[in-house]
């Protein structure tokens, strides 16, 4: 035959081996540049994590805009400053019945308004509500009170914003007599909702008054009509120097400078009662400053060391409320003289006598700041309501505005991977819960509760497909025959083209209900099973040599299909006599009542298995393709020597294959640490920590996919979500370097075979 091939030095075979060069040359750079986009997009995402996350670790700052005097400051007293929204306009209430409207950045008063007090009376006392009502009372020497809002109304002329600050009064003009004897109110407290406010009072002989006010709005006028009915304590309480009633008005506190503290439960204004006495200091110290924390669950105490503390109700052993102190904050080593917290957050400002202002985050217990603002003694202190800026006013008259940068006070490592003493908490605990209805929720981002559901979630569906991907593997590639295996191996690859959002939906919607209903069977059956096989292989061991040689060696596994489908029916058919007989009719009950273990419908065993399937693929074919890679002269050498197949398998296939194998179980790892859809789905979504097999979780993919569309762009919560993220990839990275550095020493180690 002749030969069709060109010359070597032909012109055809020059231009052949020139492409085949150029292909190379091609190739090489391609697959290099393929690399190094896969690990620059990679590392881009990295660094957008870091970029979103980096401003949550951000510390607070504070910028002094101006200073002024403060305006009628000469001529009056100041009781209390407040600021609306924008923080451009303040009022300031003195002790003479005036609400001093002025420019925040320059001091210049716009109005003053002279509270409509009767005529020959004094101010004796002054209160301020919920920050958020902009509400606040005057106590007066002839036992009545007035009580007043500063408002602001908001227009914009010529598309121009325009604050126009005026005084109304929520509960009509007429002074609200609550004490029928005329004594002077020396101390006052007041809250104010839609349908009730209250007022409580102690005169300047001690008796403690509690008057409930019920509201009434007429149709016709939009005026407030008043009902009072006042409640007489009459303990001696001439010696309180601080006095609070929560928003909810269930609770009021009463502390002494000693730091004796009584708390009433109000709830019933006719009936009051006393429900704790307690001491909130050492003996070394009195109380300079209290006040709520957002919320009016927390006391704020401030001392006259410099330290605050924060204190709320915890039931003790016998289930009574009695206020604990939780944690405490230290200013400086002078008198806290003021401190006010923030609208919507649970951070505060203090200051002291030294004129130093700090700004702490209570849940996060960090101190953000503190700084040195002024000479003389910080007498009053307040902030606006969007906590980005506050007025300081010292005992000489003299005002500071100050600007705050504080984004994401309540990010900390304590608050994301400590315990927390939360509010209404018994103790501390790791809890993620990021959102409420309520602007005075404490919002808990520990990252531990769902760190802990992704490597449970992965934990469960690992020990579901470990096992059974790798033996099938072991099986498909060293014993069972070519025609089985091109049959076997495809089937289980194309499993993993199986969307995990159809297994999510076959999870929760079908496998979770139905192992509800049939745990008993599920039980049994993971038991039953693997002894009916040994059972099977034993039998067929003891079974005559002409019917052992009717079935090839490797198609054995083609005669435990039937069996393992009748151990499953057997199983699945004394499901409710065994629930009869050994859990009283209910497994669930059952378990709840005799083992303290709580069942979800949506658990890990739900999780475990549908993950697993989503996981067998992938360790079933880098496994198998390992094994079935080991070079053929090493097992046809070792069987040579005299080594049964099972001696060969063990110490020649196994060990050579052994760092395709362990890869095989580490990208699957990582596959389920990442899987979102099926933990999604065929979970409860309860960030819980317990590793119990019949309770849900919830996994840092599936918590970025639940609330990623509901929070706020550059929120905190919205920056921790992405924190979250970046703890997926870093889970993910460990993981997967830890792989490749035990495949390559494995690899190392057995490449001599």
């Amino acid at each position: 035959m002749a030969n069709t091939l060109p010359p070597i030095d032909s012109p055809a075979s020059q231009r052949h081996r020139r492409m085949r060069r150029l292909k190379d040359i091609l190739a090489k750079y391609m697959i290099g540049i393929g690399g190094l986009g896969v690990i620059a997009a990679v590392a881009l995402i990295f660094i957008y994590l870091v970029y979103v996350v980096f401003p949550l670790f951000l510390s607070g700052s504070l910028e002094v805009e101006s200073s002024y005097q403060t305006p009628n400051s000469t001529e009056t007293e100041s009781l209390y400053f407040a600021m609306e929204e924008q923080a451009r306009i303040a009022v300031r209430f003195d002790n003479a019945g005036n609400a001093t409207f002025f420019n925040t950045q320059d001091g210049s008063r716009i109005e003053t308004v002279e509270a409509e007090l009767p005529l020959g009376v004094e101010i004796t006392s002054f209160a301020i509500a919920d920050p958020a009502t902009r509400i606040v009372a005057y106590g007066l020497s002839d036992g009545s009170a007035v009580v007043l809002r500063h408002n602001y109304q908001i227009s914009y002329p010529n598309d121009l914003l325009t604050i126009t600050p005026f005084i109304d009064y929520p509960l009509g003009t007429e002074p609200l007599i609550i004490d029928e004897e005329e004594r002077a109110l020396s101390k006052i407290s007041v809250q104010d909702d839609e349908e009730q406010a209250m007022i409580i009072a102690i005169t300047d002989d001690g008796e403690l008054l509690l008057t409930d006010i019920q509201k009434e709005v007429s149709f016709m006028s939009d005026e407030v009509e008043v009902e009072t009915e006042t409640t007489s304590i009459t303990e001696d309480l001439s010696n309180v120097d601080h006095m609070l009633l929560d928003k909810m008005m269930d609770t009021l506190y009463l502390a002494k400078a000693s730091g004796e503290v009584h708390a009433y439960d109000v709830y019933d204004p006719e009936e009051p009662e006393l429900i704790e006495n307690i001491n909130l200091t050492n003996q070394e110290s009195d109380i300079i400053s209290v006040e709520f924390l957002t919320g009016d669950i927390s006391l704020l105490v401030g001392d006259n060391q410099g330290n605050i503390s924060q204190w709320f109700p915890v039931k003790n052993e016998q289930g009574k409320p009695e206020l604990t102190k939780i944690r405490e904050f230290t200013l400086g080593t002078a008198a806290v003289t003021g401190i006010v917290s923030e609208h919507a957050r649970k951070g505060f400002l203090a200051v002291d006598e030294n004129g130093q202002l700090g700004v702490f985050h209570t849940t996060a217990e960090s101190t953000i700041l503190k700084q040195q603002l002024m000479d003389g003694v910080a007498q009053h202190v307040t902030i606006s309501p969007r906590a980005n800026a506050a007025l300081i006013e010292d005992d000489r008259g003299n005002m500071s505005f100050v600007r705050l940068h504080n984004e994401h006070p309540e990010v900390s490592m304590t608050s994301l991977w400590g315990e927390v003493w939360y509010e209404s908490y018994e103790e501390p605990s790791y809890v993620w819960q990021s959102s409420s209805a309520s602007n005075d929720f404490e919002p808990k981002f520990s990252l531990v509760p769902i760190s802990f559901g992704t490597i449970k979630a992965a934990f469960y569906a690992m020990l579901f497909a470990v096992p059974l991907a790798i033996f099938g593997a072991i099986y498909t590639a060293y014993f069972m025959t070519p025609k089985m295996r091109s049959m076997v191996k495809p089937t289980i690859e194309i499993m993993e083209a199986l969307p995990t959002v159809i297994l999510g939906f076959l999870a929760g919607l079908w496998l979770a209900p139905m192992l509800e209903q049939y745990l008993p069977a599920v039980i049994v059956l993971l038991l039953l099973l693997p002894l009916s096989v040994i059972a099977a292989s034993y039998i067929w061991q003891r079974m005559p040599s002409y019917i052992q040689n009717t079935v090839s060696e490797g198609w054995l596994a083609a005669l435990l299909i039937p069996l393992i489908l009748f151990t499953g029916w057997i199983a699945f058919a004394l499901n409710h006599p065994m629930e009869a007989w050994l859990f009283g009719g209910n497994t669930q009950q059952w378990l709840d009542r005799e083992l303290g273990v709580s069942f979800d419908q949506r658990n890990s065993l739900v999780v475990g298995v549908a993950m697993g399937f989503a996981v067998i693929p992938t360790i079933f074919s880098i496994t198998e393709d390992a094994i079935f890679g080991v070079p053929k002269h090493l097992t046809n050498g070792s069987l040579a020597l005299g080594a049964t197949p099972w001696q060969t398998l063990v110490r020649v296939v196994i060990l050579t294959a052994s760092p395709g194998i362990f890869s095989a179980v580490m990208i699957g790892f990582g596959r389920a640490v990442g899987e979102t859809m099926i933990v999604l789905m065929a979970t409860g979504n309860t960030p819980v920590m317990d590793f119990s097999i019949f309770q849900g979780m919830r996994t840092l993919s599936a918590n970025i996919a639940v609330e990623m569309p509901e929070s706020e762009v550059d929120s905190t919560h919205y920056r921790v979500l992405f924190l979250a993220a970046l703890v997926l990839f870093m889970f993910t990275f460990f993981f997967n370097t830890i792989a490749e550095v035990v495949r390559q020493r494995l690899r190392k180690k057995y490449s001599s075979l």
